[in-house]
């Protein structure tokens, strides 16, 4: 299937402030045993994710939403690929960070991530003076590694087939007193990332009958189903690597199976969902596919040879269950692109 060159661009220039911008009071600090429930979803509701598009406004930029054509039937994309950093990750981070108080933000933070999160998150600590450890895993992407040093983050390697990573990030808060920033399991983070949905209705005007997003840990998806209650919500993951999809369909959480296969998709290779982002995509009765990565590659591919946008495998899985059929044409549907964090030479290669 053959799209056309772009008809329409929505960009941050003379954008509209909607009611993105009001200060509701925020429910992200309840306690926080609820955290352990599936219905931890009300730990964190869209008055959070207007509040956190308030408190970030300046430090993250407001995404291009494209509108293309996919065998006839215009669909947008919301081009997180775009974002500073190459992610939406910015956008939970810096609403984490900013939350922090003095003492705090002197101790520093830590956190695990493959590289998205890890530079979301060295991004928003270098802005506000805050010193930052990263635990990722030694087979992470270069690029990732290397644009995580470049913004004064402290980068601590481990095994992502023999080590737990949120017990090394743990242990190092346990003995400097930082703070441990996850990359999904935190309702500051979703509603961080649920600011993508509030920014594409604005962007659209009205809601869209239905957004597909990519999906590792589910805290962008889980965000912008707060912030979009009236779409339908369809979240895509790598095939073997399908927790959500399993644990939705369960109704708890699911790990991935032991020896899942290797996959392009690194931004997604989470281990395990949290009960905050399943029970908000429970309740939201997302539906939830897999795609191969033959489909992650054709998909790379498009998104160059048909936009000129560079996306990572882990950010084009939701445009490649539109391009493989896995998921019927639509009017009014978004597809985010999550990312562009790739390789060049892996890049070069996918679209060749």
């Amino acid at each position: 299937m053959v799209a056309g060159p772009p008809s329409k661009v929505y960009s941050q220039v003379g954008a509209r402030r909607s009611e993105a911008i009001r200060r509701p009071r925020s429910t992200v600090h309840r306690k926080s045993r609820q955290l352990n429930d599936l219905n931890a979803s009300i730990a964190v509701t869209r008055d959070d994710v207007l509040a956190a598009a308030a408190r970030i406004a300046k430090a993250v930029v407001r995404t291009e939403l494209r509108e293309v054509q996919l065998g006839g039937v215009p669909l947008w994309l919301k081009c997180e690929s775009l974002q500073t950093g190459g992610a939406f990750k910015l956008r939970g981070a810096s609403n984490r960070l900013l939350q922090l108080n003095q003492a705090e933000r002197d101790r520093g933070v830590v956190a695990f991530s493959s590289g998205n999160h890890a530079q979301g998150v060295a991004i928003a600590a270098r802005r506000l003076g805050i010193a930052a450890t990263i635990v990722m895993p030694s087979d992470a992407p270069a690029l990732k590694i290397e644009g995580t040093r470049a913004e004064g983050a402290r980068v601590i390697f481990y095994d992502r087939l023999t080590e737990d990573r949120t017990a090394i990030a743990a242990g190092l808060a346990a003995r400097t007193g930082a703070t441990v920033v996850p990359s999904f399991d935190d309702p500051h983070i979703v509603a961080g990332q649920g600011t993508v949905g509030l920014e594409l209705l604005d962007q659209l005007g009205r809601s869209p009958a239905r957004i597909i997003v990519p999906c590792g840990g589910g805290g962008l998806a889980a965000g912008i189903a707060l912030a979009c209650p009236d779409a339908e919500i369809v979240i895509v993951e790598p095939t073997g690597w399908d927790d959500m999809k399993e644990s939705l369909a369960a109704g708890h959480i699911v790990p991935v199976a032991p020896g899942a296969p290797p996959t392009l998709c690194d931004a997604l290779q989470t281990p395990r969902v949290s009960p905050i982002t399943l029970g908000i995509l429970r309740a939201r009765q997302a539906t939830a596919l897999a795609v191969s990565e033959s489909e992650v590659e054709a998909a790379v591919r498009w998104a160059w040879q048909e936009q000129r946008l560079v996306i990572e495998p882990g950010g084009a899985v939701a445009l490649a269950a539109m391009l493989a059929g896995k998921v019927a044409p639509k009017l009014d549907t978004v597809v985010v692109l999550s990312g562009g964090n790739i390789d060049p030479a892996l890049h070069s290669r996918m679209i060749a």
